[in-house]
């Protein structure tokens, strides 16, 4: 019969009770991930923990679909440190290096310049219109980790849709066919 033959006589075979036990695990699933993710958010201090590059601009440091591992602490922001921001009026976080730091002498506020490895310009044409300078606020992170490739995943899911789509299909009937 084959195994799609074998899967959908596995589902027909569920009880209620088993299929509701099924779902809870998958919620449990589910909401483990979610914990876990507000815990690095803690622990970290950023609100993304985690960020994926999606572009060119800081190799050969950093390629694309490399995981960068985010820290944020009150310490200052130094020249040569790679940090992650935020523009206003952009979804998409950026992964830059500073190069150089602004020192406010009327207040203790840091305003730094960014630069991508592999750009020929600083970032101000990235900023939004009218910005010079990126403040603390725009600032998730600075880069403590990576881990090369692994991101890929997350590109391809993006990228093309219906490989995500395909995952969490077989995922969920994985999990709701399994019998333990």
């Amino acid at each position: 019969m084959g195994w799609i033959g074998e899967q959908v006589d596995s589902i027909k075979s569920i009880q209620f009770r088993q299929l509701l036990t099924q779902a809870i695990s998958l919620g449990m699933i589910v909401t483990s991930a979610l914990i876990i993710w507000k815990g690095l958010m803690c622990v970290t201090g950023s609100e993304s923990p985690v960020v994926v590059v999606l572009s060119g601009s800081m190799e050969p440091g950093f390629k694309r679909g490399d995981i960068l591992f985010l820290h944020m602490s009150k310490d200052p922001i130094r020249v040569g440190e790679i940090v992650v921001f935020n523009i206003d009026g952009r979804e998409i976080p950026i992964v830059h290096r500073v190069i150089k730091v602004h020192e406010r002498p009327d207040t203790e506020e840091v305003d730094v310049l960014t630069k991508g490895d592999n750009n020929f310009g600083d970032d101000r044409l990235l900023y939004a219109q009218g910005q010079l300078w990126l403040q603390r606020h725009h600032i998730m992170g600075r880069a403590i980790g990576f881990l090369p490739y692994v991101g890929w995943v997350t590109i391809l899911m993006t990228e093309k849709p219906i490989i995500k789509y395909i995952l969490i299909g077989a995922l969920g009937l994985l999990v709701i066919t399994s019998k333990e």
